[in-house]
């Protein structure tokens, strides 16, 4: 019986305590669903908050990736890396090799099955697969442009759809974008973000004239990622995906994106031409920051100062001098150096540029003819040697280069087959050869006469791609 009290008056006292607990607790509102009031813990403005979230554009997002997730297309590639000692072994047993398989994304660019990618992503690759859903393509490359990270491959069918292009230059910061492409292998994802900042240099080009304005966006862009789209809320390309800022190698919040106006002028050109028609003005140019304003006497920190002017350039035709400062283009104002090296790498050897510049204080107008590798207003068409006895392909340096390295002649290194005679030597594509026994060499047929009927030790002279002297000892 007293147990029975007890039981009966705890139970009376937690009916009581809840009861208590729930009049004096706060009621969320009949229209507000319980998960949303919990999200509002602190809120300074729930309306605003509420307001806010309800202008992301879902449904956009919906239609911007049913329209662009089946022109991005998956590439798998394969290549055969040797290894070599560097020693006297090596004239002695075969060299071991391996194969090496490698990922990245691509973009239909034309009905015909012509697809954009980044260079990185199809770089030293003997066979390169595209696979769009459950079909597979076997691709040929079609060109690459190392100075922009960028590669055209084709393959032969026509049942792609190609992306919607838009216009980088209509391109705002904060509007909401869309990275499509094969993250770790993910086929066919879509991330979304906005557009974080416009003509970034980040450094990352390994090229002798690299051109970098970069579409900077936080929509997670991961290994894999390369060569995907960027696209806007349309459904329409405004760049390529390439690079992401990281000390992971994954995703940290920045990605970076070619502008697609950059991308269109790529693929035209190495379709039409099988190179980029480059323009050059001749002149070296960095951003004006406050330090540099103060010292050379000008308050206004857009634009960009002319460092160098080389002697018979472009600039040096036009009248531009060391110490000018561009302010603006064909009308169009100068921000930055990347911003000046998006509008120059939009443009033809031919192309007449109105510049306005600063000199001393006063504004002058001047019209610049851009040039081409040569020096010319003409159209260059690539011109590669095949030295067959050597299997190698060979190209002259053209004077751009030359000037850039202070050399007076040279030739090449394209490319060579593994087994080939000249692949035994060791020296690296890219390569540029100045000297064999000390004579200059001019020429593709040159190298290739001389190194086909050489007997006994012989030097090769030249400069790597770091534009450093080297030089290769070698018997036959």
């Amino acid at each position: 019986m007293k147990t029975l009290k007890v039981i009966l008056i705890a139970f009376c006292s937690g009916a009581l305590g809840a009861l208590l607990i729930d009049q004096l607790s706060p009621q969320p509102s009949k229209n507000t669903p319980r998960e949303e009031q919990l999200s509002y813990s602190q809120p300074s403005n729930p309306v605003s908050h509420v307001t806010y979230n309800s202008s992301i554009p879902n449904e956009n997002f919906v239609e911007a990736s049913e329209k662009s997730t089946g022109s991005v297309v998956f590439i798998q590639t394969l290549s055969e890396v040797e290894y070599r000692t560097g020693g006297w072994m090596d004239w002695f047993f075969e060299p071991r090799s391996s194969q090496r398989v490698g990922s990245g994304s691509g973009v239909v660019f034309s009905n015909d099955g012509y697809i954009v990618t980044n260079n990185h992503v199809i770089m030293d690759a003997d066979e390169i697969t595209v696979i769009a859903g459950k079909r597979s393509f076997e691709a040929e490359l079609v060109g690459r442009d190392p100075s922009t990270d960028l590669a055209v491959i084709k393959i032969n069918s026509n049942e792609l759809p190609a992306i919607e292009k838009g216009n980088s230059e209509n391109v705002k910061v904060g509007e909401w974008v869309l990275a499509v492409g094969n993250p770790f292998n993910l086929t066919s994802t879509v991330t979304a973000g906005i557009v974080s900042a416009k003509g970034r240099n980040i450094n990352i080009l390994r090229d002798k004239f690299p051109i970098e304005s970069f579409i900077q966006t936080d929509a997670a862009i991961n290994p894999g990622n390369s060569g995907g789209a960027l696209v806007n809320s349309e459904g329409e390309l405004i760049g390529i995906n390439t690079a992401i800022l990281s000390r992971t190698g994954s995703y940290a919040g920045y990605g970076f994106a070619i502008p697609v106006n950059i991308v269109k002028k790529v693929f035209n050109d190495l379709v039409k031409y099988g190179e980029v028609q480059k323009a050059f003005t001749g002149a070296d140019f960095i951003d004006v920051d406050s330090e540099l304003a103060s010292r050379i006497g000008v308050s206004d920190l857009d634009g960009v100062l002319v460092t160098e002017v080389k002697s018979g350039s472009a600039a040096d035709k036009a009248g531009l001098k060391k110490r000018d400062v561009i302010r603006k283009i064909n009308g169009q104002q100068i921000k930055s150096k990347a911003n000046l090296e998006e509008l120059i790498a939009s443009s033809y050897p031919g192309d007449k540029l109105s510049v306005l510049a600063e000199r001393d204080g006063e504004m002058i107008n001047k019209e610049l003819v851009l040039t081409n590798r040569e020096g010319t207003t003409s159209i260059i068409i690539r011109n590669i040697y095949y030295a067959e006895e050597l299997d190698a392909s060979f190209e002259s340096v053209s004077k751009v280069e030359r000037d850039l390295l202070g050399i007076n002649s040279g030739v090449k290194v394209i490319d060579y087959k593994n087994n080939g005679f000249f692949a035994g030597l060791g020296i690296p594509k890219g390569f540029i050869i100045t000297q064999i026994n000390n004579k200059e060499i001019n020429k593709p047929e040159e190298l290739a006469k001389i190194l086909e009927n050489i007997r006994g030790r012989f030097d090769v002279i030249g400069m790597d791609e770091r534009g450093r002297k080297v030089y290769f000892p070698f018997r036959r």
